[in-house]
């Protein structure tokens, strides 16, 4: 009877603190609705400050409520590109708005692509006859590309400017492999297919290279183009041609060395900044020095967004690696997405749908199952545009051959036409610690493929079949959409990759611009009025998943990045460091993912660090340490 006494009261104790929990969660969420819908309001003459404290992406990670409650979570900010455009089009005509100030302090970076989507809608919103203001410690490449976009670029003292361009190292597993007796059984299309040369080689195959290197001469040459055009007086070609010279002559002084190679326009301290600032639009209810009437994106958006409806375009995201099964945004789940279009189908008001493309690829078999999807919206007379962020190759190429007209950025990743199988076998490894094989077979192709004993000749026959039976299913597909005979799309297919202004004369895509020129034209392949509404079709997130994700986030006003290295070789460097993290969480992904693969891993050092390739990255490490411990 005891044991029975003071089980129950754990029960009962256990019960009251769950009821506790559930009340402080409930108060602690009604408090924020009321102080957010107190706080709805865009202040007269305010500055709208574009904190851009995280990686700018076509659709933020969401992640689960079990993480975030455990701390488990991925506590970087993701930043929704189309927040801030949206965010930068609104403030063009409102008259509360004086200015933009881009604090890019923290900013890691958003794709090419999507940073020049950004700059058009800062370039329209100067064209209003509004100022827009930057300011930074270090500008890398991603920022000094937004940064000049604006009147002003103002540095600070101890900052300089370091641009790299394109381009670094990628992560290469041979020798490892070797070492730990495994065998990467690889079974590919494409001569220059290199997605799986990091599990064949110790470095890049003459053609892989080849075919980087003209790639990202054309990132580069579109990036040198773009900021001279928005910023004359910035000809980076000219100051990387000398930087040693430029440097020593301002005595190391990066900022200095900046503002004489006209790069920057002025240095200042943060503080000084901001009254500069202050001067213009006043000082707002916050008494901080160097703070200025301002409004941040989030409780902008928030404040301006309106209920629209009627018939509109639906835009479908796929984003991130595509894999099997279901999955939350940030990642390209095939039976999500899929869903999602279907469920869109049946809405009415949908009369059009963009397909806005920003993956890599992945699975063979999900992007089919979303080409299909998009293919049944097809045959019941929706329009479909297909919209490429910063990148749209192998997997992400494919579902796009469903649309009826396809748009890039002159940056955009794209391509990548090309198939591959990764099958790791663990014999030699097997056999080095003492352990043996062996069994029955009921057929020749019994426990095929074998990953214990390795692949016999048949399976392995069997399988490149199968690689290169999909792979002229997959140039097929192409060649019909693209209305383009079979053996050209096999010359321009191989695997490699373009950048979207060389796939445009390639006839790989059929114009270039941004989400805008996408949606612009599903309306008008609709015959829908030039302002009729877009409707994100993405799955949302759950209210506790909502509360937690805002719980656990930092404040608006403040930085969540306060601890990240804000001089200029510590911000480069902890953006090489965070690549290469990249780079190997995505070779785990390719190697653990399906066996047959449109993937482009070549992709991954061209692109911001992807954080669920990062997470990835940092578990395998973490498992590889714990192992090496014991």
């Amino acid at each position: 009877m005891a044991l029975l006494r003071g089980t129950w009261r754990v029960l009962v104790g256990v019960k009251d603190a769950l009821v506790l929990l559930l009340l402080l969660l409930f108060f602690v969420g009604l408090w924020g609705v009321l102080h957010h819908r107190s706080a709805l309001s865009v202040p007269n003459g305010a500055a709208l400050v574009l904190d851009l404290d995280g990686p700018v992406v076509d659709q933020p990670s969401m992640q689960s409520p079990l993480a975030l409650a455990s701390g488990n979570g991925n506590a970087q900010r993701q930043i929704a590109v189309r927040d801030i455009i949206r965010a930068v089009d609104r403030a063009r005509t409102d008259d509360h708005i004086k200015l933009i100030v881009l604090d890019l302090d923290a900013f890691i970076g958003a794709g090419q692509a999507n940073l020049q989507s950004m700059a058009t809608s800062l370039q329209a919103f100067r064209k209003a006859g509004k100022p827009v203001y930057a300011y930074a410690t270090a500008y890398t490449d991603a920022s000094y590309y937004l940064a000049a976009q604006a009147n002003k670029v103002t540095i600070n003292p101890l900052g300089g400017v370091l641009l790299t361009g394109p381009g670094g190292p990628n992560v290469y597993f041979k020798k490892a492999l070797d070492k730990l007796d495994i065998d990467v059984n690889v079974f590919r299309v494409g001569t220059y297919k290199s997605a799986v040369e990091p599990f064949l080689r110790s470095d890049a195959s003459p053609e892989a290279k080849a075919a980087e290197q003209a790639l990202v001469d054309s990132l580069w040459g579109t990036y040198a183009a773009d900021v001279h055009a928005a910023r004359p007086a910035a000809d980076v070609n000219a100051v990387l041609a000398n930087l040693p010279a430029r440097i020593a002559a301002s005595n190391g002084d990066l900022a200095k060395q900046a503002v004489a190679s006209g790069l920057v326009d002025q240095i200042s301290t943060s503080v000084d900044f901001g009254r500069g600032i202050a001067a213009v639009v006043g000082r707002g209810t916050d008494k901080r020095e160097g703070s200025f009437n301002a409004i941040p994106l989030a409780r902008y958006l928030a404040a301006t967004d309106s209920k629209q409806s009627g018939d509109g375009v639906g835009i479908v995201y796929v984003s991130g690696m595509i894999v099997d099964g279901e999955a939350a945004p940030g990642t390209a789940g095939g039976d999500t997405i899929s869903g999602l279009i279907a469920k869109a189908l049946t809405d009415e008001h949908i009369k059009a749908l963009v397909l806005r493309v920003d993956s890599p690829g992945g699975s063979v078999l999900a992007s089919e199952r979303i080409r299909e999807a998009l293919m049944v919206a097809k045959g019941k007379g929706l329009p479909i545009v297909a919209s490429f962020g910063p990148v749209a190759a192998s997997g992400g190429y494919w579902v796009s051959t469903a649309a009826d007209v396809v748009y890039a950025q002159p940056s955009t990743i794209t391509g990548s036409i090309g198939v591959f199988a990764v099958i790791p076998t663990f014999n030699r490894a097997l056999t080095a610690l003492g352990v043996g094989t062996d069994g029955v077979k009921s057929t020749p192709y019994s426990g095929d493929p074998d990953i214990l004993r390795g692949l016999t000749p048949d399976t392995k026959l069997i399988l490149q079949a199968s690689v290169e039976d999909i792979y002229r299913r997959f140039t097929g597909l192409v060649a019909t959409a693209r209305k383009l005979p079979v053996t050209r799309v096999d010359e321009i297919g191989q695997g490699r990759v373009w950048s979207g202004k060389t796939a445009l004369d390639l006839k790989l895509v059929d114009g270039l611009g941004g989400l805008d020129l996408a949606v612009a034209e599903a309306r008008r392949r609709a015959k829908l009025p030039a302002d009729a509404r877009t409707i994100d079709i993405e799955r949302k997130p759950t209210l506790i998943a909502q509360f937690l994700a805002n719980a656990m986030s930092p404040n608006d006003d403040e930085n969540s990045n306060a601890q990240a290295a804000r001089d200029p070789f510590g911000a480069t460097a902890r953006l090489g460091q965070a690549r290469v993290l990249a780079a190997l969480g995505a070779a785990s992904a390719v190697a653990t993912g399906p066996t047959i693969q449109a993937t482009c891993l070549a992709c991954t050092s061209l692109l911001p660090p992807r954080a669920d390739d990062i997470a990835r990255a940092q578990g395998l490490l973490a498992k590889t340490a714990a192992l090496a411990a014991r």
